[in-house]
């Protein structure tokens, strides 16, 4: 497979601090697992972490009605696009001990910069391409950066460059057992954390594309974990859990659009995931502290049904923006589908997604030099299975209406069907049927992901 979402690569991006949710106490290891940030022992620690992504996936579109198909086959399937991302990420973490064994931390993920960009997959002819057929996009590609100048070659779309911060962390975190105080226990740690929704939220305009650079999606979410660890000798394993799940967003958000009708999951998805381990120290010097390890790690995600920011956002939102004056826009949503002609809305860009799941590899390098200085290098390799990212349903079929729930109700239906009656309250108004019913709608495939990080911690 060919690529990574940043939904896994924003957990990766951070990975150092994912699994340092707590830090510090004694004479602590280099493995962040294993550490406990702890007033009265080290009571406040600096982490500064930095990540260098690279993912990409190849764009897949369902063509119904292709001649060339065999009609014993299921919906036929071409590849139209690849997909890539670069993105730079600092990320300063503070964490503070306020009683034994119990610390506060805040974190701040910064992006300083972040490029996407559509092109043609190998062996594509731009004059078949069913994206440009639909106009999409003009033949001749957009570039959000320079809209006066087609991109030229193989290059389809160009995305907004971005920078900024989407969210801060606050942690309370507890470890009920810690190692270094017993040693014949394992260090469990248990921790929640509020995520909330800082930074200005992406959008995009066809006709001013540059006026927004901003990375954040106007979320605020609840992340909780548990993770145990244990060192026997040279070696130590760790092991543990989260689930995250959003709560509100912000009044800019593209989320916030809830247009009642038959919309159906129109959040952002909850995630789930288990990561683990094993650390052994190639070096452990009793005397003077200094240490060195090789961590060998791994992690799976899943991504639950749910509104993304897919890798087909900006091209989604540059089709569906009402106003666009560049082509005639093929994907603006209804807003009341329920009344005659059309309550144009601009297309969010976001989509409905389908289940996946996220699994990644890391290999880490850490020292501690002394007791108060530590850093580490990591090298991160990540994949998704392959899923749907236009998915929304095209409406919800409302029961039939009896005794006082009458025509008038809002979640009733005089027919007696299966179907959802266009025309009705029934219908989606967040579903575009050119790129979200089965036959048109748009998979990721073949995905790929690195992930280049360092890592530094400042204990006090």
């Amino acid at each position: 497979m060919r690529s990574v979402s940043r939904s896994w690569l924003v957990a990766s991006a951070v990975a150092p601090s994912v699994l340092a949710l707590g830090i510090g106490a004694g004479v602590a290891y280099a493995n962040p697992a294993s550490t406990v940030t702890s007033l009265g022992d080290e009571p406040a620690q600096v982490f500064i972490d930095y990540s260098y992504e690279l993912e990409s996936s190849t764009i897949s579109r369902e063509r119904v009605g292709d001649p060339a198909a065999d009609p014993n086959d299921g919906i036929p399937k071409h590849k139209e696009m690849d997909f890539h991302q670069f993105r730079h990420t600092i990320t300063p973490r503070v964490e503070v001990g306020v009683v034994k064994d119990t610390w506060l931390s805040v974190a701040m993920p910064i992006v300083i910069n972040q490029a996407r960009e559509l092109k043609l997959a190998d062996g594509v002819d731009r004059s078949r391409l069913s994206t440009l057929e639909d106009g999409f996009l003009p033949m001749d590609g957009y570039d959000a950066n320079d809209a006066s100048t087609p991109p030229g070659g193989s290059m389809l779309f160009k995305g907004v460059n971005r920078h900024g911060l989407d969210q801060i962390h606050l942690g309370l975190n507890v470890a009920p057992m810690n190692q270094l105080r017993d040693d014949t226990k394992p260090t469990w740690k248990l921790g929640a954390e509020l995520r909330l929704a800082i930074g200005g939220v992406m959008s995009f305009s066809a006709n001013n594309p540059t006026a927004n650079s901003a990375v954040g999606r106007g979320l605020h979410e609840l992340r909780l974990w548990t993770s145990i660890d244990k060192r026997y000798n040279w070696t130590e394993g760790y092991f543990g859990v989260y689930y995250q799940v959003p709560l509100t967003s912000t009044s800019d958000s593209l989320y916030t659009e809830d247009l009642g009708f038959g919309v159906t999951n129109s959040r952002a998805p909850q995630l789930a995931g288990v990561w683990f381990g094993l650390e052994t120290y190639l070096l452990d010097d009793k005397l003077t502290g200094n240490r060195i390890s090789l961590d060998v790690g791994a992690k799976i995600d899943a991504h639950f049904e749910g509104r993304e920011y897919t890798e087909l956002w900006e091209m989604v939102a540059f089709a569906g923006d009402s106003g666009n004056t560049k082509i005639p826009p093929q994907l603006v949503l209804d807003s009341k589908p329920d009344q005659d002609g059309l309550q144009a809305l601009s297309h969010p860009g976001i989509t409905n997604v389908e289940n996946y799941l996220q699994t990644a590899g890391s290999v880490a390098v850490r020292a501690v030099l002394g007791p108060h200085v530590r850093f580490g290098a990591t090298f991160d390799v990540a994949w998704k299975t392959d899923h749907v990212i236009t998915f929304a349903d095209a409406g919800v079929d409302f029961n039939t209406c009896s005794g006082s729930n009458g025509p008038a109700g809002v979640k009733c239906e005089t027919d007696e069907n299966d179907v959802v009656n266009p025309g009705t309250r029934e219908v989606n108004p967040l579903a575009s049927p050119k790129i979200d019913q089965v036959g048109h709608r748009y998979h990721s495939e073949d995905n790929l992901g690195f992930v280049i990080g360092l890592e530094g911690q400042f204990l006090f």
